[in-house]
C-alpha cells in the first residue's frame, strides 16, 4: 500500500501548550484516513501541518517532519504550490466576498485557467461535488456569503475542490449542513477517494466509520491507536480507543 504522507516524531505546542506529542503516522493514497477523538485532542493542529497553515500561527513551534510524497514539507521552496496541491475545509465556512461563480473560479484562474467554457465547465463540476448546484445555478452572480450558512459551507468545499488538489482535508465539514445534504457529500467522498487522498477529522464517530478506510484516534496531544476502520471499532488494540468508539467518553 503506498503511502501519501507520512509523520515522522512530529511535535507541536503553542508557546508552553503542547498540541501533538511525537507523533508517527502513516496515510495511505487514494484512502479517506478518519481521524477521531475528543476536542483539544489535536486533530486540527495535525492537518494545518499538511499544508503548513501551521506557519500561519506565530506561537506555533513544529518539530520532527511531515512528508507529502516523500518530500518533506517544510523544505518546499514553494509553500503555494503546497496548499495548491492540499485543499482544507474548516468547520465554519470561510466565504470570499466575491459572487458564488468566483468563489469557485478564483483559484484556477490564479494557477492559469482563464478559458471561459473550461471554466464554467470546473465551476459546474466542483459545486455539484459539493451537492451545491440544483441551488445556486440560477443565481451563479450572487455574493458566496449572501448564501446560508450550510451552503457557504458547501461552497468552501467547492472552493477546494476547484484546486484539483491530490490531498483534500476535511475538518469537521458537516457541522454547518443538514443530515440529508451531509450523506449525499459522503457519498460524493466514497467517489473522490478515486482521485484523491481525503484526510477527515470528524467528531461524528460513526461518520468515520461510514467512510474511513483506516482510523487514528488521539487523545491527550497523543496518538493512542491507527488501523483499519473495522478493527478500530469492533477490536480495538487499547481499552481507551474501545471507550470512545462505544460513547463511553468524549
Amino acid at each position: 500500500m503506498e503511502q501519501h504522507i507520512r509523520f515522522q516524531d512530529v511535535s507541536v505546542s503553542y508557546g508552553t501548550q503542547v498540541a501533538l506529542q511525537d507523533i508517527s503516522l502513516e496515510i495511505p493514497r487514494n484512502q479517506i484516513f478518519g481521524i477521531i477523538g475528543p476536542a483539544n485532542s489535536g486533530k486540527t493542529t495535525l492537518l494545518k501541518c499538511i499544508n503548513r497553515t501551521i506557519d500561519f500561527i506565530g506561537s506555533a513551534k513544529v518539530q520532527g517532519q511531515v512528508q507529502v510524497d516523500g518530500q518533506d514539507v517544510n523544505r518546499l521552496r514553494n509553500v503555494y504550490d503546497l496548499r495548491r496541491r492540499v485543499g482544507m475545509v474548516f468547520p465554519l465556512p470561510v466565504g470570499l466576498p466575491l459572487t458564488v461563480y468566483e468563489n469557485v473560479a478564483y483559484a484556477p484562474r490564479r494557477a492559469g485557467l482563464f478559458d471561459r467554457h473550461e471554466l464554467d465547465a470546473l465551476v459546474e463540476k466542483c459545486l455539484r461535488q459539493a451537492v451545491l448546484w440544483d441551488e445556486v445555478k440560477d443565481r451563479l452572480q450572487t455574493l458566496g456569503t449572501k448564501l446560508s450558512g450550510g451552503q457557504q459551507q458547501r461552497l468552501t468545499l467547492a472552493r477546494a475542490l476547484s484546486h484539483r488538489p491530490e490531498i483534500l482535508c476535511l475538518d469537521e465539514f458537516s457541522i454547518a449542513i443538514d443530515p440529508v445534504t451531509t450523506m449525499k457529500i459522503e457519498d460524493v467522498l466514497l467517489e473522490l477517494k478515486q482521485e484523491m487522498t481525503i484526510v477527515l477529522v470528524t467528531n461524528l464517530v460513526q461518520q468515520a466509520h461510514r467512510l474511513a478506510d483506516h482510523t487514528a484516534f488521539f487523545n491527550n496531544s497523543q496518538l493512542i491507536e491507527t488501523g483499519p476502520t473495522e478493527k478500530m471499532f469492533t477490536e480495538p488494540d487499547d481499552k481507551l480507543t474501545y471507550a470512545y468508539v462505544t460513547g463511553g467518553f468524549g
